[in-house]
């Protein structure tokens, strides 16, 4: 189990390191910034190369939300669940620890967004909460169909990591107008601790809405297209 563990830890600081630190660093440093497009693929590369190093020890979940869904569809023990939830989020907040040590050195840094999500007036977009509700809940049932489907037994063995980072691609070229992109608990949690206030008061949002889109998509995926 500790190494199990540890890959969750390690996979889900990566996801948030990688992805939140696009964008932060460069929010900082408008100069060289990648934008939506350079984000969106930051994102889907830290889930691709973690699940092709780590997937074999843990299943490469790093997300709570897809952990929870993968309960749902029959491919996660019950005794995985909690302890998988504690350490990605102890990961995702021990990265936007780190990229708040790192983001701080520039001059004038100021912690604005610090890539958190949220709604109404903190959405990017200024998206509504049921639009963004919406939002979470359905791209991550899709992320889970994505995750149950290349990883099934019957599917092409060894691609399963590159059509669940690009999945993860597409969702975040989606959604970042829209949430900031979440689609994951642990990695909203991070962020919000960082900024605190209106963020942590969002945060609720997007850790339901991930959670249930996962539940239905892995759900739907198991008595749809489940091997009998």
């Amino acid at each position: 189990m500790l190494k199990k563990l540890s890959a969750e830890f390690i996979g889900t600081f990566w996801l948030v390191f990688g992805g939140c630190g696009s964008a932060i660093l460069a929010a900082v440093f408008n100069d060289v910034g990648i934008e939506l497009a350079g984000v969106s693929l930051a994102f889907g590369l830290t889930v691709l190369t973690m699940a092709y190093a780590l997937g074999h020890v843990s299943g490469g979940h790093f997300n709570p939300a897809v952990t929870i869904g993968l309960w749902v569809g029959g491919r996660c023990p019950a005794g995985d669940v909690v302890p998988y939830i504690v350490v990605q989020t102890v990961g995702a907040i021990a990265a936007a620890g780190v990229l708040y040590v790192i983001a701080s050195g520039a001059p004038g840094f100021e912690v604005g967004g610090f890539a958190a999500n949220g709604f109404g007036e903190h959405s990017p977009g200024g998206y509504s909460l049921v639009a963004c509700l919406v939002a979470e809940a359905v791209l991550t049932a899709g992320f889970l169909i994505v995750i149950m489907g290349a990883t099934d037994s019957r599917a092409p063995a060894g691609f399963a990591p590159l059509a669940i980072g690009l999945a993860l691609t597409l969702i975040h070229l989606i959604s970042i107008p829209v949430t900031n992109t979440s689609v994951n608990p642990a990695r909203s949690t991070g962020p919000a601790i960082i900024v605190g206030g209106w963020a942590l008061h969002q945060l609720w949002l997007f850790w339901v809405a991930p959670i249930v889109g996962g539940v239905i998509g892995a759900g739907a995926y198991r008595t749809v297209f489940g091997s009998k």
